[in-house]
């Protein structure tokens, strides 16, 4: 059985945790079970009651400001011009996109190499 009051969910949210309960039912799921599914369900849909669609728990404004500043200074650095042989471009690469170059270029060995070799080799590839 959920615990809990369910007084600060929306209407809509009570509907909906209904309808989620009656089709466990429907399916052989006890009643007790159905129903702590349904607002499992509801609640991970739209993060719990007090509003509609969401927990009323936000980022601290603090996070928000370094997420922020966080994304500008990668935007920067991705702007900066770098042509895509030189050692900052290549740098600023994930292994990923590195590993994708090499294989264009068919350097063998690379399916073992770690960051650094890769970009090693693809300078030595030119």
């Amino acid at each position: 059985m959920p615990r809990g009051s369910k007084t600060k969910y929306t209407a809509e949210q009570k509907r909906k945790a209904e309808h989620i309960e009656e089709s466990y039912e429907h399916k052989g799921v006890s009643k007790d079970e159905a129903e702590a599914r349904a607002w499992a369900t509801v609640n991970k849909q739209s993060g719990g009651g007090e509003r509609a669609g969401g927990s009323g728990r936000k980022k601290p404004a603090s996070a928000k400001a370094e997420d922020r500043k966080e994304s500008s200074r990668r935007a920067v650095a991705s702007s900066e011009g770098h042509s895509r042989n030189s050692k900052a471009s290549r740098d600023t690469q994930t292994v990923d996109s590195l590993m994708k170059e090499a294989r264009a270029k068919k350097i063998p060995g690379r399916s073992g190499m770690r960051k650094q070799e890769l970009i090693e080799a693809l300078r030595g590839a030119g």
